[in-house]
């Protein structure tokens, strides 16, 4: 700060950059000497708080000020007036909200260039942006403005360059028309995530633009039919997105045929048909680098030439499509081709050994087709490779070493093939690696210890496999959230340093192993583990009370396993659900792989704006299985925030089930059946408000159901079979109405209508019985106790009589009983001198 000090004696400083350094708010104050500064750039700084509009305002002759990427919060204050010279401001990427009527605002007439991107912004446009009328760019995209956009507002902006609009929340009708005299229109980019915006592009019929773009984005406007008609008149088109709209039928090639300056054309969920060959033009286009048209129903097999058509292109999308057949070789044309994504067709056959040395391949996905053969052959030689997606083929071989050819690998997803061997050592000088799912295969041997050298590894998938042996310890993998074992033979304990308790993790799948002993006190220490599953093991002895520590958890399977003794009350201590919206975690998509691929620059004044390929690559989505409603069901990605349930069924537990369990009010299955758990079932069950599915079946349960269990509005599914329950069976209403006599079979002293056993004490609810009418207020179940012992006594006495009276009139049985008493006497005898005889031996030693 002192070297600002003196920076502020420069007073005829008029430009100053301070982007991406990490000063706070009170730099501001630090530069109120430089009474000449025009343009101040203090992008990417930590600046938080309130926007000091007061503090710059100082700054008399600013007209260039950018401060995008910092933290700030809050409004824009109306003060932001007392800054009338500004032609560009730009608060982009911060947590700004509010709305924009306001009187500031409206008086900075001398505006060129206003960028608020990405903020909170909420509310309609403001009318006053009809009176900018020097405004060249214009950017409101990702907030949450509503309303419409009116025609006239935008009508007077004669001078604009750049617009967008995208990413809030507009309804109504836009006509496109409204640009027609536009004639410096360069970049426009509109859309709206409600599908409730629609841009209409072809009223009045026939008209002609004057203006000429290089860029334009019409994502899910509710575009249906041809394209666009004036996209017609565009020669200078550099870039054109028109995806998730309905633009159905077969796709002309002119757009690629006519506008030979086109570099980026997405057309992805648009509805098309037909094949490829269709949309390509008919000889070379050297100028397109970047062609997304996933997600739409063409079919049929790529042309032989295809690489030839488009050889310079960069980034190629054609997932989710119905193409089929083999790939052509000359795929291995496109020279410069960094993304190539196949996935979701029905492609088939080996993948061409040309492809597999495509020298620029950053990006290769081959998911979810029919592709076969050995993939890491000696021909794999893609050396810039970072993320391959093999998953869901029929892809054979083993896990080779010609992997490492691709040292800057970070994803290698195997998943779902028929590959096979052991998982080599060589795995852990991949360091570069975040992700390495290998799941459904058929691999063995042990999972080398090596392995916890991969420090930057989040994602770790070896279940279904045949991996054996012990589990190695990583302790070291600080970065892993997300680790999935299960379906393995793995053997032995739960070592103690299995993983380190400072770790992300988030999830923990060890089920349908042949792990032993008990749960480790480590694992409490992972306390932001979401999802543990340990069933189908060997596990044994009591729940440990410290699993409890685990609060974030919203599901835990301990099934099928050998854990005895009481349910800890503490289970009543874990979450189970009940997260905070900025708590979830599943459904984040973090796009941490970057990459930049012909990046454009559309615009160019006091700010720059660009367009080009998509530079980040998704965080894989974590999918677990967990038993509930009579099934074992998947759940994937951001569902798993939502979903919540504690499986303890299959051991051999004891005691009652505590009460505390009816604090978890946000769970959605409980499964505490085929244990050996008695006592009642808690009132406090009630309150289980979220719960779906119930099963308390084959225990030994006593005494009534809870008849406020009937007040459970989502329960689904409810088992109290094989138990010892009695009384009536709650009332068949809300969801109770649901369910029939398999809810309650082998409970023989249960009750009620469903059941078709008449219960004792059915009388009218409006009769009010005498007091000495007792007989009326006995449950047929109750036990009389005077009248049970008396009759037990008596029984007893009347045998005893009767055998003695046997012995008395028959001498033959007489003879013989005492025959049989003299001779357990004597056998008694011997034994006692026999055993004596041997113990005295060791006593005396």
């Amino acid at each position: 700060m002192q070297g600002f000090k003196s920076l502020s004696k420069l007073k005829k400083l008029e430009i100053l950059n301070l982007d991406s350094n990490r000063f706070n708010k009170t730099i501001v104050k630090q530069l109120n000497g430089l009474t000449s500064l025009k343009s101040l750039v203090v992008s990417n700084n930590s600046m938080e708080g309130l926007f000091p509009v007061q503090d710059f305002a100082t700054l008399s002759n600013l007209e260039m000020l950018d401060l995008r990427n910092n933290l700030f919060r809050g409004t824009i204050p109306s003060s932001i007036r007392l800054m009338p010279h500004l032609k560009c401001l730009s608060l982009a990427q911060n947590y700004l909200s509010g709305s924009l009527q306001n009187q500031g605002f409206c008086q900075l007439k001398n505006l060129q260039e206003l960028d608020l991107s990405y903020n909170l912004f909420q509310g309609i446009l403001p009318p006053c942006l009809n009176n900018f009328t020097s405004l060249r760019l214009l950017d409101l995209s990702g907030n949450l403005f509503s309303g419409s956009v009116s025609s006239p507002l935008l009508s007077n902006l004669k001078s604009l360059e750049y617009i967008d609009l995208s990413y809030n929340q507009f309804e109504g009708s836009f006509s496109f028309s409204s640009f027609a005299n536009h004639s410096k229109l360069q970049v426009v980019i509109l859309g709206s995530e409600t599908n409730k915006f629609e841009v209409e592009t072809e009223y009045p019929v026939g008209w002609v633009p004057l203006f000429q773009l290089k860029a334009l984005g019409l994502s899910n406007c509710k575009l249906t039919g041809e394209l666009p008609n004036f996209l017609r008149y565009q020669f200078k088109l550099m870039g054109v997105d028109l995806s998730h709209n309905k633009l159905a039928g077969m796709f002309p090639n002119w757009l690629l045929e006519n506008m030979r300056r086109l570099e980026f054309l997405v057309l992805r969920n648009t509805s098309l048909k037909g094949q490829l060959g269709q949309l390509l033009p008919l000889r070379p286009n050297t100028h397109i680098s970047m062609l997304d048209v996933s997600h739409n129903q063409l079919n049929g097999q790529l042309q032989e030439n295809v690489g030839h058509l488009i050889p310079n292109i960069i980034y190629l999308n054609l997932s989710n499509n119905g193409f089929e057949g083999i790939l052509p070789s000359s795929l291995a044309e496109m020279s410069f081709l960094g993304m190539l994504d196949l996935s979701t067709n029905n492609f088939s056959g080996e993948v061409p050994k040309e492809l597999l040395a495509a020298k620029y391949l950053e990006i290769l996905r081959l998911s979810n087709n029919k592709f076969h053969g050995e993939i890491f052959s000696r021909d794999f030689n893609l050396t810039s490779l970072a993320c391959l997606y093999l998953d869901n083929n029929q892809f054979t071989g083993t896990l080779s070493n010609v992997v490492c050819r691709s040292s800057k690998l970070e994803v290698l997803d195997a998943s779902n093939n028929y590959m096979s061997g052991e998982i080599p050592s060589w795995i852990g000088n991949m360091t570069r690696l975040c992700e390495l799912i290998l799941g459904s295969n058929s691999f063995h041997g042990k999972l080398p210890p090596e392995i916890s050298q991969l420090q930057r590894l989040k994602f770790l998938d070896a279940s279904q496999n045949s991996l054996s042996g012990s589990l190695p310890s990583l302790e070291c993998l600080h970065s892993l959230r997300h680790l999935h074992l299960g379906g393995n033979l793995f053997a032995g304990s739960i070592p103690k340093d299995f993983l380190n308790s400072s770790s992300e993790l988030l999830t923990l799948d060890m089920r349908d192993n042949r792990l032993l002993g008990s749960i480790p006190n480590s694992i409490s220490g992972l306390l932001e583990l979401r999802i543990l599953l340990l069933g189908g093991n060997l596990l044994s002895g009591f729940i440990p009370n410290h699993i409890c520590h685990l609060s974030q958890i919203s599901l835990m399977d301990l099934s099928n396993n050998c854990f005895s003794g009481p349910i800890p009350k503490s289970f009543g201590d874990i979450k189970f659900g009940e997260m905070k919206k900025e708590e979830t975690v599943f459904g984040r998509q973090s796009l941490y792989y970057g990459y930049g691929w012909n990046i454009r620059n559309v615009y160019a004044g006091f700010l720059v704006k660009h367009w080009g390929c998509p530079s980040m690559v998704p965080e894989e989505k974590d999918e677990v299985k967990f038993v509930t409603k009579n099934g074992r069901h998947s759940y994937r990605g951001g569902i798993l925030d939502f979903m919540s349930g504690l499986d303890l069924s299959c051991n051999n537990l004891t005691g009652e089930i505590p009460r505390e369990l009816g604090m978890l009010s946000s769970i959605h299955a409980l499964n505490l059946s085929h244990n050996q758990l008695k006592g009642p079932i808690p009132k406090s069950f009630s309150n289980l408000s979220q719960i779906e599915s119930l099963d308390l079946s084959y225990n030994k349960l006593s005494g009534e159901i809870p008849p406020e269990l009937v007040e459970l509005n989502f329960l689904a599914v409810f088992s109290v079979a094989h138990n010892n329950l009695s009384g009536r069976v709650p009332d068949m209403k809300a969801q109770f109405g649901t369910f029939d006599e398999r809810n309650y079979e082998d409970n023989p002293f249960l009750c009620g209508p469903l059941l078709k056993r008449k219960c004792n004490t059915s009388i009218d609810p409006s009769y009010s019985p005498p007091e000495s009418s007792r007989e009326s207020e006995v449950k047929w179940y109750d036990i009389d106790h005077v009248v049970f012992f008396a009759s037990f006594i008596t029984s007893y006495i009347m045998i005893l009589l009767g055998f003695a009276t046997i012995l008395y009139i028959n001498p033959y049985w007489r003879q013989r009983w005492l025959y049989f008493i003299e001779e357990c006497i004597y056998s008694y005898y011997y034994f006692a001198l026999y055993t004596r005889s041997k113990l005295l031996p060791y006593l005396y030693h």
